[in-house]
């Protein structure tokens, strides 16, 4: 959705009141629109469907704000000073953020909706206090705040797949998480109001049967697709073929019956990235004609690669930048302003049903785990024994839960294991399947981050919206896993709306080829990048690891595109930003023990 920025001006009457009118007076001039949410504060906002404000008691809500079907509200008590806002985050969601004024109207507290789909960055500087979802040039430019960017933190988002929606990589900002408030000034400590796991333990209790959980499911989605559907403007849709996007399609179409003046079908040059014949099924079933249009490449260049890494976190989406234009290009020709996506169902809905799924179902029934008819299949799906998932069952009680980091040639060892992200410190009472699925929400928050497509066009997630991440997290795995397959529980969910070509399918649509063409294609510009880049500098990546890693045989032969290209996008936000900051330099790192952390090399 657009942007915003909020300027609260800690002392009405004293001097930051002349620096507050001046930012508003170059907000105006660079086309967002001013509004004066006190005589101390005000809101700017632009772009495609500029946030609005909704007065909720004490707080003023910015964004899209919608009312939860059936709200669960949870049990506090008058001992709890936050006991309002919880309730209000259960009663209410949608993409938004919150301000709240106290004494003589100063801003005392902000917060964040769960879905995380609006960013908070806040920071106080010269009297006032700003709140903004996008890092433009204008106001940075203007302002020269004292920030640094974090080498050591850095460092350990290269490693992190979960560094896309944690904490910042610079130092002078702060990132207001999902579900959190913050008081104010900003050393107060935030308070979490809602978490995954918290969620997640109602998995815990008796599991519903087949049919509740596939009413909860299919209720869910459609009631965050016909609010998303709701917030007005033509729409277009994404139809990759896929399931889920097809799941969307179905709520938009089946419950929502939201008029969509345009579906868009994306196809690769390699078989596994073509799915046209089932975007086409999926046209069949529910009423529509896909427009299929191959998916957008360009060569890199060292400016055009530095240029779309200035926001406030990296982001590997940004190499898709040809292809968000081109897609931008029709949906606004179609006169449409919203798009519809997929994005966020790999994670919520378990994809990739691994022996996890069965670790979960052998804690909260033991042997009685093997009774299960869809465990055979589960194993069978990963070509390993029942008894294979029975031992990885038995020691995982001993071993723990154990983040996932990336390891890769390139990248240099790390001196400690990274913080775990704040939605993983506290699952241990929760199975590895369920853990695996919280990790898969906090990364399904990045997809939220600013990209060439969200600056023209209102892109929205309704598989990453609360209502749906609250009804999946709240099914146990295995459930979600009906049938021992991926996405099994929505599959059944949703067979009376979707074509068996698409529900029935064993492959999995795949662009991983395409994106190792990019890396390929254009080695010319990524090895000198990365080799004789900042990153290099600074001892981040290792430069003779990478003379040896980026050539083509090897990349061939050994792959790992995954933390490849978070380097490539890495290199690119490093140099955005030492642009506006200064060179950043590396710190010796404080001294702390850690869990340790499981290696993958994606």
């Amino acid at each position: 959705m657009g942007e915003y920025l909020i300027v609260a001006s800690k002392d009405p009457d004293g001097a930051a009141e002349p620096r507050s009118d001046a930012l508003a007076a170059l907000a105006r001039s660079h086309g967002l629109t001013i509004r004066r949410l006190n005589e101390s504060c005000w809101l700017a906002t632009g772009g495609p469907n500029p946030a609005r404000c909704h007065q909720v008691g004490p707080w003023t809500l910015i964004g899209d704000v919608l009312n939860r079907n059936r709200p669960r509200l949870p049990h506090g008590g008058p001992d709890d000073p936050w006991d309002y806002e919880r309730k209000m985050l259960a009663r209410f969601w949608g993409r938004f953020v919150g301000v709240r004024f106290g004494p003589r109207r100063q801003l005392e507290a902000l917060l964040r909706d769960p879905s995380g789909a609006l960013e908070c960055v806040v920071w106080e500087q010269d009297g006032l206090t700003l709140i903004c979802s996008h890092a433009r040039n204008w106001l940075l430019d203007h302002l020269r705040p004292d920030w640094r960017i974090n080498v050591e933190r850095l460092t350990e988002a290269l490693h992190d797949p979960l560094a896309g929606s944690g904490a910042l990589l610079i130092d002078g900002p702060v990132a207001v998480s999902p579900g959190t408030v913050q008081p104010l000034p900003l050393a107060s400590a935030p308070e979490t109001l809602w978490s995954p796991a918290e969620i997640a333990r109602r998995s815990l209790g008796p599991a519903p049967s087949l049919e509740e959980a596939r009413t909860a499911l299919r209720s869910a989605l459609d009631e965050a697709a016909g609010g998303l559907a709701g917030l007005g403007g033509p729409l277009a849709a994404e139809v990759s073929g896929g399931l889920d996007s097809s799941l969307v399609a179905a709520s938009l179409v089946c419950a929502a019956r939201a008029p969509v003046s345009l579906w868009l079908n994306a196809y690769g040059t390699t078989p596994e990235s073509d799915e046209r014949v089932h975007a086409r099924a999926v046209g069949q079933a529910l009423g529509f004609e896909p427009l299929s249009v191959p998916h957008a490449t360009a060569p890199l260049t060292a400016a055009g690669l530095q240029a779309m890494a200035a926001e406030f976190r990296p982001n590997a989406a940004v190499l898709d930048t040809p292809h968000d234009l081109a897609w931008a290009r029709h949906i606004l020709e179609a006169g449409a302003a919203g798009l519809m996506t997929g994005k966020g169902g790999d994670s919520i809905l378990v994809q990739a049903p691994s022996a996890e799924v069965f670790v979960d179902l052998w804690r909260a029934r033991g042997w009685k785990a093997l009774r299960s008819p869809d465990m055979a299949e589960l194993a069978a799906a990963n070509e390993i024994s029942l008894w294979t998932m029975v031992g990885a069952a038995r020691r995982q009680r001993r071993t723990g839960h154990r983040p996932p980091i990336w390891d890769h040639p390139i990248l240099t060892p790390l001196r400690r294991d990274p913080d775990v992200h704040p939605w993983l410190r506290d699952c241990d009472d929760l199975g590895p399947g369920k853990a695996f699925q919280i990790a898969g929400v906090a990364d399904s928050v990045s997809h939220n981050n600013p990209t060439a497509l969200s600056a023209m066009v209102d892109v929205r997630n309704p598989l990453g919206a609360q209502p749906v991440i609250e009804a999946c997290l709240a099914l146990p795995t295995w459930i979600l896993a009906a049938g021992g397959r991926d996405r099994g529980l929505a599959r059944s969910a949703f067979a009376d709306r979707l074509p068996d070509l698409v529900l029935g399918r064993r492959s999995k649509g795949d662009m991983t080829r395409l994106y190792s063409r990019i890396i390929l294609d254009n080695l010319a510009v990524i090895r000198p990048w990365l080799i004789e880049g900042r990153l290099a500098a600074l001892g981040v990546v290792d430069p003779v690891a990478a003379d040896v890693e980026l050539t083509p045989g090897t990349l061939m032969w050994r792959g790992q595109y995954a933390p490849l290209l978070a380097a490539i996008v890495f290199e690119g936000w490093v140099r955005a930003w030492e642009c506006r900051l200064g060179p950043a330099d590396r710190a010796p790192p404080p001294a702390r023990a850690t869990a340790p952390a499981s290696r993958v090399s994606a």
